[in-house]
């Protein structure tokens, strides 16, 4: 959305990622500056960051 509104220079933060996630990211917007504060080990069988956060954005939004 950033880049159909014409951003040329697009920063992204985050706390915690997982690899996968970032691989992600990287891949699709190669040129988009990434910086993570902590990159865990994996993402588990539930799509949940390992060790990390577990179900909390779960919790947040009560989606389960």
């Amino acid at each position: 959305m950033l880049k159909d509104k014409g951003c040329k220079k697009i920063h992204f933060m985050c706390i915690i990622a997982a690899p996968e996630g970032l691989k992600r990211l990287t891949t699709d917007h190669p040129d988009v500056d990434v910086y993570v504060g902590a990159l865990d080990e994996k993402l588990n069988e539930n799509a949940y960051i390992v060790p990390g956060l577990g179900d909390a954005g779960d919790r947040i939004f009560g989606t389960k």
